[in-house]
């Protein structure tokens, strides 16, 4: 009896990720993989494109998109489908789920010429609530990791085929994707791998991941076309007397269901350590070691669970807040009279879903700014459409995300500035709608399980044959020390205060209490009383511009001093750069200190427009880049966040009047 191997490869880049890295990876992995795979008509496979890339393609590479188009066309691939932008559809609501993938399953109809019964879950999160808008959307099986079903306690000898399970009594089949394989695929050597799904004497060998495996990953070009891989694969599979290739679909058209099943929330093994906060993944490691030097993983790793993907935004607050912020204008969406135009409304809505900003590993972007600016690029301009057709309240307060502590929104057509109630009185968000750009969009120094590894890591070590998947790599882009991994003690917020008194000593203004609510209708007051005396906090908008109003009573000498954190997409390139009286005296990835300064001007060409900071009094500027380390594919690097511009006012005993005010410029 012969194995049927079903083949599935999923391709995907997030959405705002650089042209030039799509470009890239179209070369070194789309167009030879389609190419090679195209003069094998016998290979039958499935594949799935997330609906930013498939459109990037359609229009960048109309020949290889052909090529693929004349594929499915006689029979050879099977189009996945899934949501549009690639959300976690376990992360949105059953609304936004339907609508996600009838919009990739229309494209695919249209564009490629067949509709898709299959789909692909982003990142193989496995939620039940998912199955009602899978089975709406006309889906018939979706593909998730064994490791969900050993969970439920399988063996891997039972997943051979596809299983049954519902939610409500809707009803979905469920294919198990092969872990022996993913791992094996495209790393081993080919005809190891022929030998080994031929071994299995009948069932299914099913695989399913990633095709930037196929010549992304490092080393992965050379090998998989260079030196031959995939075409000695392809061979080895259609000579063997023991293997045949099928579709998905064919597939479920000829086998009966292996049975009900039930699966737990999961996704796939790794994400079990990439999402526990440092300390819990420090056990969870060790755990699994000490059962690998036992002997006793295999058994038992379906029992040795870590964390779920949702953890991903408990752990990191400002991924939780974006996402808390999707899900307030999904509601808006949601509450627009019957009749309402929302077609260009959702579109900007399904990109502000795409996962890859959310979470983090060694895949997860939430550490890239231009990932996360594309997520708030879409959700800032649809929340200005929004207010153009349902205007909101100038100000708002609401626990928006759920963390036990009020934010005060306050906006006018031009600007919204977010304000944490927290104690500190300063903005978590401020928004230029002209620019569609969040200033308060950037990432504090969170601790990670990987910093242990980097400071002890010496290099890659791999042994054996094939070459290292990116999971066993270490290597390092940038050098990092000690320093570079020191925790945030709080979240990069802007017009964070502190007073430093006469022998030095920093002291955080964090006991702000917000003052009744006076005739200005766009501001708010705070109050705080401590070391530094007495001190009234007015923060305005008006127009383009956020003004921050300090007056301050002091009987001591010190220093007042505020810190303002603003994510500029230039980062450390070349486009972003400081002007100060008239000159560039550097760029934003290079420290600026500076004296009696009333202007600061941040220019980002990338951008199209500029920050200036205004003072009342000359003041003292420090001006460094913010940096986190984080851990991808290509190895340990260092990610600028956002410019940390401190200011400081030497005062002496009495009373006192300061201001700053953001002025934006740019955009429409």
């Amino acid at each position: 009896m012969k194995t049927a191997l079903l083949f599935g490869v999923h391709a995907h880049q997030p959405a705002g990720n650089f042209p030039e890295v799509l470009d890239q990876a179209h070369e070194l992995s789309y167009r030879p993989f389609l190419d090679t795979l195209y003069r094998f008509p016998a290979f039958r496979f499935a594949a799935h494109f997330s609906g930013p890339l498939l459109d990037y393609l359609l229009e960048r590479y109309p020949r290889d998109m052909q090529c693929l188009r004349e594929m499915v066309a006689r029979g050879q691939v099977e189009l996945f489908g899934g949501g549009d932008t690639e959300p976690v559809l376990a992360a949105i609501p059953h609304r936004d789920r339907v609508a996600q993938l009838a919009a990739l399953a229309e494209k695919l109809e249209r564009k490629l010429g067949a509709a898709p019964t299959g789909a692909w879950l982003t990142e193989r999160v496995w939620e039940s609530s998912v199955v009602t808008a899978l089975v709406e959307s006309g889906t018939r099986y979706v593909t998730v990791d064994d490791y969900h079903f050993l969970c439920a306690g399988k063996t891997v000898a039972e997943l051979d085929g596809c299983f049954t399970t519902e939610e409500g009594g809707a009803r979905i089949d469920l294919y198990p994707i092969s872990e022996a394989l993913r791992y094996r695929i495209p790393f081993a050597p080919a005809a190891e791998t022929v030998e080994f799904i031929g071994a299995r004497a009948g069932g299914a060998a099913i695989y399913f991941d990633d095709i930037e495996k196929f010549g992304i990953w490092p080393e992965t070009h050379e090998w998989v076309y260079g030196k031959g891989w995939l075409e000695a694969f392809v061979r080895g599979v259609l000579e063997s007397d023991r293997i045949e290739t099928l579709t998905f679909r064919e597939h479920r058209a000829r086998a009966a269901t292996r049975g009900i099943v039930y699966l737990p929330t999961a996704s796939y093994i790794e994400m079990n350590e990439w999402t526990l906060p440092a300390p819990a993944a420090h056990a969870y490691t060790g755990l699994v070691a000490r059962e690998k030097e036992a002997g006793r993983y295999e058994a038992g790793k379906a029992f040795l669970r870590g964390g779920i993907w949702r953890n991903f935004l408990s752990r990191y607050p400002e991924a939780n807040w974006m996402h808390k912020r999707m899900l307030q204008l999904s509601e808006r969406v949601a509450a627009l009279p019957r009749g309402t135009p929302t077609d260009a409304l959702r579109r900007l809505l399904h990109l502000g879903q795409a996962n890859d900003a959310y979470w983090h590993g060694l895949f997860g972007g939430l550490y890239l700014p231009h990932l996360r600016r594309a997520v708030y690029g879409a959700l800032i301009g649809l929340e200005a459409r929004l207010d153009a057709i349902a205007p909101r309240p100038a100000r708002e307060r609401i626990d928006l995300d759920a963390d036990g502590v009020d934010e005060l929104f306050i906006q006018n057509r031009e600007l919204q500035a977010v304000l944490k109630l927290d104690g500190s009185a300063s903005l978590v968000e401020l928004d230029a709608y002209a620019l569609a750009q969040n200033f308060g969009d950037t990432l504090r120094r969170h601790e990670e399980h990987y910093h242990r590894t980097a400071l002890e890591a010496q290099g890659s070590q791999h042994e054996g044959p094939g070459i290292a998947s990116a999971h066993d790599r270490v290597r390092f882009k940038h050098p990092v020390s000690a320093e570079d991994l020191v925790p945030d003690a709080h979240a990069r917020t802007s017009f964070r205060d502190a007073w430093v008194d006469a022998a030095g000593n920093v002291r955080p203004l964090e006991r702000y209490e917000l003052a009744p609510h006076g005739s200005l209708e766009h501001a708010a007051s705070f109050m705080v009383h401590g070391d530094a005396g007495r001190i009234e906090k007015l923060v305005l908008v008006q127009g383009s511009r956020v003004t921050v109003t300090w007056f301050i009573e002091t009987a001591h000498a010190g220093t007042f001093r505020t810190e303002l954190n603003l994510a500029m997409p230039s980062c450390d390139g070349y486009a972003g750069r400081y002007i100060l009286n008239g000159e560039i005296p550097c760029g934003f990835g290079q420290p600026l200190d500076a004296e009696a300064v009333t202007e600061l001007v941040l220019d980002d060409q990338f951008m199209g427009g500029a920050v200036a900071v205004l003072c009342s009094s000359p003041a003292g500027v420090r001006a460094r880049p913010h940096l986190t380390v984080s851990q991808s594919e290509d190895g340990f690097e260092k990610i600028m966040q956002c410019a940390t511009v401190t200011l400081a006012w030497p005062l002496a005993a009495g009373r006192c009047e300061l201001s700053v005010a953001l002025k934006i410029t740019g955009g429409r």
